[in-house]
């Protein structure tokens, strides 16, 4: 598909490989169904005769009778696919685990992106630009080096004579750099999914943001799952084709700039703006808890049950690495509260936004919300080199100077997008019940967490501190927590302590660049 290239383009190929799986994986399928039903007890995958109950299968398929499908995991291998492909498409649900390599810690090699099947000058201008961004990422790890060690100096001053350290300011300078790098730039990861969500990735491959790249992962994907296993050709279904999906009806009124400068103006300065949640949480989480220990409101106040939901020194369990509060009962209760947020974030930093699963969020169309004129995310941190915030923000010039040549000669937005950049905003909505925002908050108010996310997150705590102050005291970073829970030592990181002893802290002194 790549191979007839007249122009010096890069040539990888994605990458698949099924490298683990049940034994018998579309047996199991059959086996847990008849199980259901059994009087003999259960019933063992190798006493399935696929000629007999094959039809069985498709019927239980059909039907919608899916957890079947879900016993049975498949992990690959994958390598050669873009940032946009695994934000549109691979992380888009919560049905997956991922392990992918970090842009915050490896550094991006030279013609390291995905190039979509563009011909002549459109092609040229693509690769042109990729390159540049590519040096320009290269130029900005090193202008960033000074203030990043400006910075990191501040913290541990004593380290500045200790040329070992040196790595670690490297990666806070790549952190940045890497918000000019284009979002068609190659990832690789392990990607496990259940047979179910295998199939859905068949019938689902052409929506959304990427359906190129998207057929051409999944069609590797199905092929290695048939190679294992033939038998899930009984049930395999031909993928929707475009015209089912909304995004591909034609719309010549949508004004993209006009969307994102209305929507910004929604938000009022804030990164994320809580814009809905149930007013009378606080009460509902103190009901619950009363109920699952049979105390009346006279036994027990509503501040009391609070704290036993929420405060860490009642409930250590908000303390324990492990998550264990979604199988305790007390903890349960903070479900009943839910906060919806209006946020802007760029697409590096969504990008690990999206990986907290039980937040979900109503993602855009990217190649809807791009716009022809420059629209980006600048952090903190180029800021305070005047080269390396020129360099920024030329790059940014000239990237969409690249986006409008192409497509004013009729490139399609599709491919056209993989050219943005890693700091172009998100602009989206997002809800989570309390239960799951507590972990999320408690992992991204970690100062070592991306500052983008961080300061997000800061954000969405203040406010919900603003309608629900008891609940939102308890919002912290694990230290605090720790410490709360009474557990030693207070930071959990080992070596990777981010030097700031975030404990003594009120969340209102919170203060970070790096």
């Amino acid at each position: 598909m790549f191979e007839n290239r007249s122009v010096n383009a890069p040539s990888q190929l994605p990458q698949v490989k099924l490298v683990k799986a049940f034994s018998n994986p579309f047996k199991n399928v059959v086996a847990t169904a008849r199980t259901c039903y059994s009087s003999k007890g259960i019933i063992e995958d190798e006493s399935i005769d696929l000629d007999k109950y094959g039809n069985l299968a498709r019927d239980i398929f059909a039907s919608g009778h899916h957890t079947t499908f879900q016993h049975a995991t498949f992990q690959f291998q994958i390598s050669n696919v873009s940032r946009q492909f695994i934000w549109s498409f691979l992380h888009s649900h919560p049905f997956y685990n991922s392990e992918q390599v970090s842009q915050r810690y490896v550094e991006v090699k030279e013609d390291n992106f995905f190039v979509p099947p563009l011909q002549g000058d459109a092609l040229q201008i693509y690769l042109d630009a990729a390159r540049e961004q590519v040096t320009a990422y290269r130029d900005l790890v090193q202008l960033l080096m000074k203030p990043a060690g400006d910075e990191y100096y501040k913290i541990f001053p004593r380290r500045k004579s200790d040329s070992r350290f040196k790595g670690e300011i490297k990666k806070k300078a790549q952190e940045i750099a890497r918000y000019v790098l284009p979002i068609a730039t190659f990832s690789y990861l392990y990607h496990t999914v259940s047979g179910i969500t295998l199939l859905r990735y068949a019938k689902m491959c052409r929506s959304g943001d990427a359906p190129y790249e998207q057929k051409l992962v999944v069609d590797m994907m199905v092929r290695e799952l048939l190679r294992f296993d033939p038998n899930y050709s009984i049930v395999l279904d031909e993928p929707l084709g475009e015209e089912n999906f909304v995004e591909a009806i034609p719309d010549i009124s949508r004004n993209p700039a006009k969307f994102a400068a209305e929507f910004d103006v929604e938000l009022g300065g804030h990164t994320s703006k809580l814009v809905d949640y149930k007013a009378k949480a606080d009460r509902t989480i103190s009901d619950a808890v009363r109920e699952m220990l049979g105390k009346t409101a006279h036994e027990m106040t509503d501040d009391e049950a609070l704290s036993l939901a929420i405060d860490p020194s009642r409930n250590r369990l908000l303390a324990n690495s492990l998550v264990l509060t979604t199988h305790d009962k007390i903890s349960r209760a903070l479900y009943h509260a839910s906060y919806t947020f209006k946020k802007k974030l760029s697409h590096t930093a969504d990008s690990q936004d999206q990986r907290h699963r039980m937040t979900p969020a109503s993602r855009p169309v990217l190649k809807l919300q791009m716009t022809t004129e420059p629209d980006y995310i600048i952090p903190k941190l180029a800021t305070l080199d005047q080269g390396a915030e020129r360099l920024y923000r030329q790059t940014m010039d000239k990237t969409w100077e690249a986006i409008g040549n192409l497509l004013s000669k009729g490139a399609s937005r599709e491919f056209v997008s993989y050219l943005l950049p890693n700091a172009f905003p998100i602009r989206f909505t997002e809800s989570a019940d309390l239960l799951n925002l507590h972990h999320k908050i408690e992992m991204r108010l970690c100062y070592n967490a991306q500052e983008e996310i961080w300061r997000a997150s800061l954000d969405e705590v203040n406010q919900i501190k603003e309608v629900h102050p008891l609940l939102g005291k308890y919002l912290l970073p694990p230290c605090t927590i720790r410490i709360l829970a009474g557990i030693n030592p207070y930071c959990s990181e080992g070596k990777r302590y981010c030097g700031v002893p975030v404990w003594k802290l009120d969340t209102s002194d919170y203060q970070r660049t790096i």
